[in-house]
């Protein structure tokens, strides 16, 4: 994939045209479309625009969109030949040389291929006589043209060299379209790519266009296959993202533009074929808890069965292990704010720790440095969008390896605990407008696939929407990420984007009967929870709620067991779970009643 051009639109980033370009160039595209909104919004003549294009490195891919051209009625189209010749005026000031026509949507449009292929093929004269050219894009939603391949029927009978087709990628996937016909169209007729990923949503075309577009690898559109064909058609353009979105627009363009750019990347290695990083279980979470809140958190994992195994050599760090799980707990760094307890790190297992850190850093995620001393291990790290570190740990700690971390802590003569098997999962939070820019780090960085549809849970402070995301394996690393639509207000709960790390344990009964023995106030959903699971037929009604266990079952009988503490330090709160037939879920279900208790046990 050597010599790919990317491309974004300006329509996809927030803020003026001077943020949007300096932001697409910060992120390391090599052309962007100017959006013709925000040509009209920027005092700047056409050619400083160009200018500033130049300096930053940029080249003008395409001016869009020049609207309702073709298939009107003579006094119409005269006057869309006006408007066009002030584009094509505008164009070569910018220093452009190709125009978007998207399929007209005026009322007086006429449902007549050969009135549309004559009057584009006088635009793409006129354009010609300039050295110009024309991509014309069939709209989701056009008047009478509305699929690529009514497009392509067009232009071929047009037959003029400076026209050809824009391919867009919503488009196309959202009136059901199959890409493979693209490969029969012959390589000087495709001029132009723009994509864009989406959820199937089943709704009018033309909200889900302007309000739930998403980057490569953020939505259910198969992409890779998609360029696969007009990469075997020969297409040699760049690749644009041209994306609507209600939150891109209102997000801070530079890291907007840098998860764009990371979703590019990340279709390149899926075109080639690549597997991808290989992370093979969890080998720890960190936990940053404040002095205040340190023992509320290792109590709780004491009643959970572990023990305070090791002390960090130089850092006021802790190693706390049962069974194949290990939590490091950490002082809250100065910064931490008003939060006393939060997920710090995720440590994941890799046959090549180096690796994938580099992998990350290629795909546009800042490596952390992590000062340690001469003869501490020398881990590895990059950080996720949030801030949140990823940790690239070996498969096997061996006390030869330089990055053997842990042999950083004095052993405290304390055995590991028992009847933990592993981390099961870790939940995070981000605000409803990172969601996105989370998921595409945990697909592409660390390698994890969505794991069934997104679940809304209707919460009790409002809809909350949450998604499993798994690597494979017999050990599989797995995140859940959970975000309110809306930011919540005063009277919500307070507490900011709540995490929760959810440990693996073979008989969760067992489990709380020991935190309970330890004092461990485990989470009491009430009464009524259980009578309704009686009344579903879960035998064990009865046992289960004297233990204070919680139950989802899957439509296949399977169940996901788990018992939760209380929030601890405002934020964090410990599950121990037991999957019972391969349940592969993260409990949605019974999650309302865990998050009414935990309003009510924190009152």
């Amino acid at each position: 994939m050597a010599g790919r051009r990317h491309g974004i639109a300006t329509a996809c980033l927030s803020g003026l045209l001077e943020d949007k370009l300096a932001a697409a160039a910060a992120a390391g595209f090599d052309g962007v479309e100017i959006f013709v909104p925000d040509l009209l919004g920027s005092p700047e003549p056409p050619e400083d625009i160009a200018r500033r294009c130049a300096d930053l490195g940029l080249v003008i891919d395409l001016y869009q969109p020049i609207r309702d051209v073709e298939a009107l009625p003579p006094d119409a189209f005269a006057a869309s030949l006006r408007r066009v010749e002030h584009a094509f005026d505008v164009m070569e000031r910018l220093g452009t040389s190709t125009a978007l026509i998207c399929s007209s949507v005026d009322p007086r449009a006429i449902d007549d291929d050969d009135l549309a292929a004559e009057q584009l093929a006088e635009v793409a004269a006129r354009a010609a006589d300039r050295g110009l050219r024309i991509a014309y894009e069939a709209l989701a939603w056009g008047r009478h043209v509305n699929t690529w391949d009514h497009s392509w029927r067009i232009v071929s009978l047009a037959d003029h060299p400076a026209l050809g087709l824009c391919v867009d990628s919503f488009h196309l996937y959202a009136r059901g379209g199959d890409p493979s016909g693209l490969r029969s169209v012959p390589a000087d007729k495709l001029f132009f790519c723009q994509l864009a990923d989406a959820p199937r949503l089943d709704m009018d075309v033309l909200p889900w266009s302007r309000h739930h577009r998403l980057f490569p690898g953020q939505g259910d559109f198969d992409l890779t296959a998609l360029v696969g064909h007009l990469d075997a058609a020969g297409y040699d353009g760049p690749w644009s993202l041209e994306v609507f979105n209600d939150v891109f627009r209102q997000a801070d363009p530079g890291p907007a533009a840098v998860d764009a750019r990371r979703s590019l990347l990340g279709l390149e290695e899926s075109l080639a074929g690549s597997a991808g990083p290989v992370v093979d279980g969890t080998a720890f979470v960190e936990l940053a808890v404040d002095p205040g809140t340190s023992a509320e958190v290792t109590d709780a994992l004491a009643a959970f069965g572990f023990a305070r195994t090791g002390e960090h050599r130089s850092k006021a760090v802790s190693l706390w292990e049962a069974g194949g799980a290990r939590v490091v707990v950490r002082d809250a760094l100065p910064d931490a704010g008003s939060v006393p307890a939060a997920v710090a790190a995720l440590a994941v297992r890799t046959p090549d720790p180096e690796a994938l850190a580099r992998r990350g850093v290629e795909l546009l995620a800042p490596r952390v440095p992590l000062p340690h001393a001469g003869d501490e291990a020398e881990l590895r790290a990059v950080a996720a969008p949030d801030g949140t570190l990823l940790f690239c740990c070996p498969e096997r700690p061996d006390p030869g390896r330089d990055d053997f971390w842990p042999g950083d802590f004095r052993p405290t003569g304390a055995r590991p605990g028992t009847g933990v098997e592993g981390v099961d999962h870790v939940a995070l939070s981000p605000p409803f407008d990172l969601v996105a820019e989370a998921e595409l780090f945990l697909r592409t960085v660390v390698g994890l696939a969505p794991v069934g549809e997104p679940t809304d849970i209707v919460a009790p402070f409002g809809l909350v929407r949450g998604r499993l995301f798994a690597s494979s394996g017999a050990d599989p690393v797995r995140v859940v990420l959970s975000s309110s639509l809306v930011r919540r207000g005063g009277w919500a709960p307070g507490v900011p984007a709540p995490q929760s790390v959810a440990f693996a344990v073979p008989d969760v009964l067992a489990a709380s009967r020991a935190a309970l023995d330890a004092g461990l106030d485990l989470l009491d959903v009430g009464p009524n929870y259980y009578a309704d699971l009686a009344a579903r037929g879960v035998a064990d009604a009865d046992v289960l709620a004297e233990h204070r266990v919680l139950v989802d079952v899957d439509p296949t009988g399977a169940q996901y067991r788990h018992v939760v503490t209380p929030v601890l330090g405002g934020r964090v709160f410990l599950e121990a779970v037991q999957r019972v037939d391969d349940y592969a879920g993260f409990g949605a279900a019974d999650a309302p009643v865990r998050m009414a208790a935990h309003r009510r046990a924190r009152r």
